[in-house]
């Protein structure tokens, strides 16, 4: 309402009613969208953006969807800052990254904290499609795990994961593998207390892998999107890959973490292997 009301003088009534007054913030760096019809009167937007938000020094807004098989994003310069470079803090850690060369969502600060409280102390952990570490460096702040091994293909990605664990001094208790988890698992040649697969789309295709990283009684947290009425549809995923592996397994809690489109959800699935 804020940047609405700093905008009533500068936009009709009409355009106003178009403005999109949430945005995202990944340090400091506000990421904002922009509907067509208002392009011509994006450069005004984004100045108010700065002017309301003293923490925020450069303004980018998103140019379509998700490409690719990094779900990069396609950033467009506004004001502020010429950089799409920025240091985020979350839960006690700093993450470098390139908003669009990098996946990552600030949204997702409160799921991170939600998996890192149920991390029991030594537990060895394996977060694949790991990015820029986000959830290994929470995880290694704000848990007793042992250590976290992340699997990352996108070698942009990769590099300033790496970068991110000496930024927190977390070489101890982080190991990082540059490629894909199906290449990455074999030769880790370990078993894992806890898996993480947080990339949506496709993680379904991944079950296999990490059925071979687990050991029994390990704790596997699966992410999808879907509506609410098809959530036991996201759970019978699971159950049919478990019943191709041979695997026996109970759904411990479906939890929701985010709106991916109106009526559409980010869903984790916590479930574990008998």
């Amino acid at each position: 309402m804020k940047l609405k009301q700093a905008l009533k003088k500068k936009l009709t009534k009409k355009e106003l009613d178009l403005v999109r007054a949430s945005f995202d913030v990944v340090g400091s760096i506000a990421i904002i969208e922009i509907p067509d019809e208002l392009v011509k009167k994006q450069k005004i937007i984004a100045k108010e953006v700065l002017n309301l938000n003293p923490s925020i020094r450069t303004v980018l807004k998103k140019s379509g969807i998700h490409y690719g098989e990094y779900r990069r994003q396609k950033m467009v310069y506004l004001a502020g800052e010429k950089t799409k470079i920025t240091e985020h803090r979350e839960s006690g850690v700093r993450i470098l990254l390139d908003v669009e060369k990098c996946y990552f969502s600030s949204r997702l600060g409160t799921e991170r904290l939600r998996i890192a409280a149920q991390i029991r102390p030594k537990e060895k952990i394996l977060v694949m499609f790991s990015g820029v570490a986000p959830y290994p460096l929470v995880f290694a702040k704000n848990s007793g795990a042992d250590v976290i091994y992340g699997a990352e293909k996108n070698p942009v990605a990769h590099d300033f994961a790496e970068r991110n664990v000496l930024l927190n001094k977390f070489w101890s208790k982080i190991r990082l593998i540059r490629g894909d988890v199906r290449q990455v698992c074999p030769l880790i040649n370990k078993k894992f207390n806890r898996i993480l697969m947080p990339m949506p789309k496709t993680a379904e295709e991944f079950l296999p892998v990490a059925f071979s990283s687990a050991k029994k009684g390990s704790v596997i947290h699966y992410y999808d999107f879907g509506k609410q009425e098809e959530f036991k549809l996201l759970r019978d995923k699971i159950k049919n890959a478990c019943t191709r592996s041979k695997k026996k397994y109970r759904i411990l809690r479906t939890v929701k973490c985010g709106n991916y489109s109106p009526g559409v959800f980010r869903v984790c699935i916590d479930f574990k292997i008998l």
